[in-house]
C-alpha cells in the first residue's frame, strides 16, 4: 500500500443509456472516513460498484490499497469489508453459519469478534436469515464486513433501515476503527447526519458529476448560512454563493464567509443543508 490513499479514482467513466458518471476523480486517504453524498440516482452506487470492480468502467484509472486491480493481488479483497443497502448472504442460513462460511473464506477471519458484534446487535445465532427484519439484515452485514481485519470499508447505504440507536452504535463503531491510520472508509448515504458525525471529509455527487469534494471541518471554516433580502443577495459576488433558496419574505443562502458584507449576519452551515442548496443551484 502506497501509505498514502486507500483509494484513489482518476478520470472515472461511465456511459449507460440515460445516464453516465463523467470525469470523476475522488480520493480516499488512508486514515480518514470519506461520505459520498448524493440524492437518489445520482451515481453513488454505480461509483462504489466500478470502485469494486463488479462492473467495468468506459475509463479512468481506480487504485484500491496501492493496486491497479483486485485481480493482480487476492489480498486486497480479503483487506475490504462490504456492506450494500441489501444483505446478499443466503436466507436459509443463520449467522452461525455465515461465521462459519466466513471462516473458511478469510484468513485474518475473528470469530470472536463476529460474536461479538452479533451480540452487540442482538442478533439470534440460531434464527434463519429469511426471518430477519430488513434492519436485523443489515446489522449482520455490518456485523461480518468488520470482523475479518480489513483496511477499507466500503458501506453503500450501511445504515439504511436502522433506528436512531443503532445507527449511533454503528457510527460509534467506524470512528473506532478509523483510529487506527491503516484503516479507511468510503460509506455512502442518504442519511446526510450520519456522515457529519463521522466523516473527515464529503464527496457531493450530482448526476454522475462530482461537484465538490472537500474536508468537513474546512467546509465549517469557509461557509455560512445567511438571511438577507434577494437585493443584498445579488450584490454578492456570485461564485461567492454555494445555494440559495428565494421565499416570500426574503433569501437564504450558503456563503463563503469571507464574502458577506458588513452588516449581514452568518450562521453555522450543517451539511445537510448544504448539499439540498449545491442540488439546488446545479440543477
Amino acid at each position: 500500500m502506497n501509505g498514502t490513499n486507500a483509494i484513489e479514482v482518476r478520470g472515472l467513466c461511465k456511459k449507460f443509456k440515460d445516464f453516465e458518471i463523467t470525469d470523476l476523480n475522488l480520493t480516499v486517504p488512508s486514515g480518514c472516513v470519506v461520505g459520498l453524498v448524493g440524492e437518489n440516482g445520482a451515481g453513488k452506487s454505480t461509483t462504489i460498484r466500478l470502485i469494486l470492480e463488479l462492473m467495468h468502467k468506459d475509463s479512468g484509472t481506480i487504485t484500491v490499497l496501492g493496486k491497479d486491480s483486485m485481480e493482480e493481488d487476492s489480498s486486497v479483497r480479503e483487506n475490504i469489508g462490504v456492506v450494500f443497502d441489501e444483505s446478499y448472504f443466503p436466507q436459509d442460513l443463520t449467522p452461525r453459519q455465515i461465521g462459519n462460511i466466513m471462516k473458511n473464506t478469510y484468513r485474518q477471519w475473528n470469530d470472536e469478534l463476529y460474536v461479538k458484534y452479533l451480540s452487540q446487535f442482538e442478533l439470534p445465532m440460531k434464527k434463519i436469515i429469511r426471518k430477519f427484519s430488513r434492519g436485523m439484515k443489515m446489522k449482520l452485514s455490518i456485523a461480518a464486513a468488520l470482523s475479518h481485519n480489513a483496511k477499507l470499508l466500503i458501506l453503500d447505504e450501511a445504515t439504511s433501515g436502522l433506528d436512531p440507536v443503532v445507527r449511533d452504535d454503528i457510527i460509534d463503531i467506524l470512528m473506532d476503527f478509523t483510529k487506527d491510520e491503516e484503516h479507511s472508509i468510503l460509506i455512502s448515504s442518504h442519511i446526510v447526519s450520519d456522515l457529519e458525525k463521522v466523516c473527515d471529509y464529503i464527496a457531493f455527487l450530482h448526476k454522475g458529476k462530482l461537484v465538490m469534494y472537500e474536508e468537513k471541518d474546512r467546509l465549517y471554516e469557509a461557509y455560512s448560512v445567511i438571511h438577507c433580502t434577494e437585493e443584498q443577495l445579488k450584490a454578492i459576488d456570485k461564485k461567492a454563493v454555494i445555494g440559495k433558496k428565494i421565499g416570500r419574505f426574503g433569501a437564504e443562502a450558503i456563503v463563503l464567509k469571507e464574502a458577506i458584507p458588513e452588516g449581514i449576519q452568518g450562521y453555522p452551515i450543517d451539511i445537510e443543508k448544504l448539499f439540498i442548496f449545491m442540488v439546488r443551484e446545479s440543477g
